[in-house]
Order: structure tokens, then C-alpha cells, then sequence
């Protein structure tokens, strides 16, 4: 387990303003452009929604517009059951795959992931990659705490994890989500097992309303139907700026979970597959993420507003926290009585 204290971390505003100069977008190496343009070809898997997905894909032949595309599009579970289908038949089909950090140690284990270390990896804060240049996170998943306006006062909400044990927030006050495993990864990792399962069994105490979906769950709480959810804070702000009667704060360590991208170890077109990752990672590739309301990883790349991702203390669950993750998953679903 990492130490704590170099997970730990709390961004200020100053942060990015300090940043030198020196770290501009990369330009993208000409050996590497003309080795893909012979290549012709970039396969990419993605858990992106399909018109996600394509929308970033066509900025991206924008650039390169000689490479012929074919994108396969899937949830986690769903891409790396197909991805191991088809190694195990001796196909290597992915340049680039994208996805939830779950994936990672299944396909690292496989022989699947090849190091890259793209010069775009430096704007990445090294919380959000490994040292090692298997994956870097290309947006975050943060785990806040969102409110009804209606319903509560800001100077009266939880302002820590302790406080949503209070008796005032015991009977269907509180909504969790049924498949945020990662939540308590994220809070054994930083608090320790007996410690962790220990908080979770008090807080499912508290009888709270366990649906899945941050989306719906936040629509429940504008609705009243509870005035307290757990959920994704760019979900909340989303729906905030559009009028619904929410808002959110952070209990900290906020819990994050990372969306990463890798390069195919045997990709027929490896060249193409790190112009792609260049491209996800750089300026233009994470400002277009934000257009659809990701947090983007990149340091220089402000979510709006900027507190989604800033001015906290968060715990990032990295991919390599997953082993031994089916035992979170059991103990998740035995104390929230999910199955």
C-alpha cells in the first residue's frame, strides 16, 4: 500500500498559475506521424458513449486525417470480457483502449498494456499515473457530497464523513449508489480495512436509499425525495447549472476514481495508437473532454468551476488498489444488503 501522505493531497488555486511556461502542448514527433501514416489504421476501445466517442475521434482525424478509424464502444465489464476473448483466440485487435482504472490490472496481467510515456504526461499530476508509463488517468470520477437546496442550509450540511452517522440523518435521509465499490477501495486504502468497514456498516445503519445511478440519484434529491446523496460531483454541477435546485460540497479525503488510457502491447499500429494517447492527453484533447462534462486530468485544463476538482483533500484509488477487489465487492454488497 502506498504511504498515505503521497495520495493525500490538497490543490490550491495558485497551482496552475505557477505552472512554468516550458510546459506547453508537445508537438507531436514527425517520426511518429509518418511511421502512422504508413500504419493508415487506429483501432480504439473506449467505455465512452457512442456519440462521445465519435465526436472525439473526429477532432482527433482532424489532426490526421490519414488514419482510417474503427472504434469499439462498451461498458468496463463489457470491453475487457471481448478483450479477453479475443487474446485468448490470439487476437490483438486494440491500438488504444480507454477505460474505468478496474481494467487495468486484468489486462496488465494478460501481457496486453505496453509502456508509453507520452510528453504529455508531464501536465498530468502524478497522483492521476503510474511511474511505471502503463496508464494515465485521462478524467476523474469525484465522489462528493450532494444536497437539496430545498431542503438544507449549506451551513447546516455534514461537512464529514463522521457527521452523516449524526441521528438526524438516519431514515432514507442519506442515497448511496449500489456499484460505488470504489468508494469504500478508496476509504480502506486511506483510512485502513477495520476502520473503513467498520464506518460502512454504522453508515448503512443510518438506513440510507441505495439506487444506482449518480444521474437519477441527484434527480431524486432535486425532487425531494432525499435531501443527501453521494454521487459524481460533475453530475451535480451539471444539473445544478441547469436550474435544479442542488449543490454539493466535498467530505474529504474525496474519493476519486480514474478513466485511463493505454497503449496495446502487440497493437498493429502502435504509432497511431500514441499519436491518439498524445492527442487525449494533450490541451485541446482534455479541453474537448470537458465539453462533455468530464473532469479533465491535465493540470493546465480547469474543470468549470474550478473547486471540482481543486481546493480538497482526495485520495485517488489507483488501477493497481484493485487486486483483491472482488472481496470489496462482496463486502459492499453484504453491508449495504445489496444482494
Amino acid at each position: 500500500m502506498k504511504l498515505i501522505s503521497s495520495k493525500l493531497i490538497i490543490l490550491s488555486y495558485l497551482t496552475c498559475l505557477l505552472i512554468p511556461p516550458i510546459y506547453a502542448q508537445e508537438s507531436p514527433d514527425p517520426k511518429v506521424v509518418e511511421a502512422a501514416r504508413r500504419e493508415g489504421e487506429i483501432v480504439w476501445y473506449t467505455t465512452m458513449s457512442l456519440d462521445q466517442s465519435k465526436e472525439f475521434m473526429d477532432r482527433f482525424l482532424k489532426k490526421y486525417p490519414f488514419l482510417r478509424p474503427s472504434v469499439f464502444r462498451s461498458g468496463g465489464g463489457a470491453l475487457l470480457n471481448r478483450v479477453s476473448s479475443e487474446a485468448k483466440a490470439g487476437k490483438y485487435l486494440f491500438d488504444v483502449v480507454h477505460g474505468t482504472g478496474e481494467i487495468v490490472l486484468p489486462l496488465m496481467e494478460l501481457g496486453l498494456l505496453a509502456p508509453y510515456n507520452s510528453a504529455e504526461r508531464k501536465m498530468i499530476p502524478d497522483d492521476l499515473k503510474d511511474g511505471k508509463h502503463y496508464w494515465t488517468s485521462v478524467y476523474v470520477n469525484s465522489i462528493v457530497l450532494g444536497y437539496s437546496t430545498k431542503q438544507i442550509k449549506r451551513e447546516t450540511l455534514p461537512r464529514t464523513y463522521e457527521e452523516l452517522l449524526q441521528p438526524r440523518w438516519k431514515g432514507r435521509k442519506i442515497s448511496l449508489d449500489d456499484s460505488y465499490t470504489t468508494f469504500l477501495q478508496g476509504l480502506i486504502s486511506s483510512w485502513g480495512k477495520d476502520k473503513a468497514i467498520a464506518y460502512l456498516k454504522k453508515l448503512a445503519e443510518q438506513e440510507p436509499v441505495i439506487m444506482r445511478g449518480s444521474t437519477v440519484r441527484v434527480q431524486l434529491a432535486a425532487a425531494g425525495e432525499f435531501p443527501l446523496v453521494l454521487a459524481y460531483a460533475n453530475i451535480i454541477q451539471n444539473l445544478a447549472e441547469r436550474g435544479a435546485p442542488v449543490d454539493w460540497a466535498p467530505l474529504e479525503p474525496a474519493i476519486i476514481s480514474v478513466n485511463t488510457v493505454m497503449l496495446g502491447a502487440k497493437a498493429a499500429h502502435p504509432n497511431a495508437g500514441k499519436l491518439l494517447i498524445d492527442f487525449t492527453l494533450s490541451k485541446e484533447g482534455q479541453e474537448k473532454l470537458w465539453d462533455f462534462q468530464r473532469i479533465p486530468s491535465r493540470i493546465d485544463v480547469e474543470p468549470k468551476p474550478a473547486r471540482l476538482f481543486r481546493g480538497y483533500k482526495r485520495y485517488v484509488v489507483h488501477p493497481e488498489e484493485y487486486k483483491g477487489h472482488d472481496e470489496v465487492v462482496k463486502l459492499y454488497a453484504q453491508i449495504l444488503k445489496t444482494r
